[in-house]
């Protein structure tokens, strides 16, 4: 139990010291949008990113205060219907998290705890309005 944890806590490129990119055109593609629905950035990552860690590294407004310890729930986004389906079911301790989301949805996951697969392209994460930081108020944390 505690090596999946810990798998879960720190995203592939983290334990193995590097990132590579897909090609263009070649990755799994995340499209982001504001809490209005307007387009963000997409972006194209590899099986097996989360997409708080690609939020941080393409520079969209997603917090995750915790550092993926699902301790809160500041990565808290939106995902698209059709793609929602095709993830795993949460895990209790990030239900726990979601119940204190802002802007709770039907199809609300935690960033840090949406891992991409082959089946996710084309997903669509949306950002909350705000979120809750029960830890310091305004703490962004920076990418590593």
């Amino acid at each position: 139990m505690c090596c999946r944890l810990r798998l879960k806590t720190f995203p592939p490129a983290a334990r193995h010291g590097g990132i590579k990119r897909p090609a263009p055109g070649t990755g799994i593609k995340v499209h982001f949008k504001d809490s209005k629905g307007n387009h963000v950035k997409t972006i194209e990552g590899n099986e097996g990113d989360d997409l708080l860690s690609l939020a941080h590294e393409h520079d969209i407004d997603l917090e995750g205060a915790c550092e993926r310890s699902v301790a809160c729930s500041t990565c808290h986004v939106i995902i698209s219907p059709e793609h929602y389906d095709l993830l795993p079911e949460p895990e209790d301790d990030e239900n726990d998290m979601l119940d204190m989301a802002f802007g709770l949805s039907d199809t609300s996951r935690l960033g840090c705890q949406v891992y991409l697969t082959k089946e996710l392209d084309g997903m669509t994460a949306t950002l909350p309005a705000a979120t809750r930081n029960m830890f310091v108020d305004g703490h962004k944390p920076t990418h590593h």
